[in-house]
């Protein structure tokens, strides 16, 4: 008797996940220009977004520590729970830059550079890790595990970085917001 779950035709997730890899970035960039006038800024949301992102590092390592223990429903609902959270971190990323402006960074010298460094990778592999994660979780979903095993070797540093960077370029920038 075999217990494992047959393959399912991932090609009809293939163009939602080519649609939603350009539409988040392409969206987050233009809301970027978007000021809603006359609301209160929602200062408030930048140390509760940076917290999901900390929390999301957290669940991104315990997820992988689940499933090296092969605890597999426990690893499926914390990458459910990891893929939420993001998806809570961005929206709350936009509400505040749609109502507060930029804030600059203070620091000169060297630790200038450090933080540029860690935005900038940080910005160019938020948008990268975008289909990463999508793919990881459609060849988890149509049960292509060999596959899912392969690209989540990729996907989960890229994860990692991204939701650690932004813990850091947080603690780097919270001097500067007035």
């Amino acid at each position: 008797m075999n217990n494992e779950k047959p393959i399912l035709d991932a090609t009809k997730y293939n163009k939602i996940i080519v649609v939603l890899s350009i539409i988040i970035p392409i969206v987050v960039a233009a809301l970027f220009s978007v000021k809603i006038p006359n609301v209160e800024p929602l200062s408030f949301l930048p140390p509760i977004y940076a917290t999901i992102n900390a929390i999301t590092a957290i669940i991104l390592v315990m997820g992988v520590i689940a499933i090296k223990n092969k605890n597999i429903k426990l690893h499926e609902n914390l990458m459910k729970i990891a893929i939420a959270c993001s998806v809570l971190f961005l929206l709350m990323y936009v509400a505040y830059h749609m109502t507060s402006d930029s804030t600059k960074f203070g620091g000169e010298g060297t630790i200038k550079y450090i933080y540029y460094f860690i935005l900038l990778t940080h910005i160019i592999l938020s948008v990268a890790v975008i289909p990463f994660v999508l793919i990881t979780y459609v060849r988890a979903i149509t049960n292509n595990f060999e596959k899912h095993k392969k690209i989540a070797k990729i996907t989960f540093p890229l994860w990692l970085y991204v939701a650690v960077s932004g813990v850091v370029v947080y603690i780097m920038i919270s001097p500067y917001y007035t």
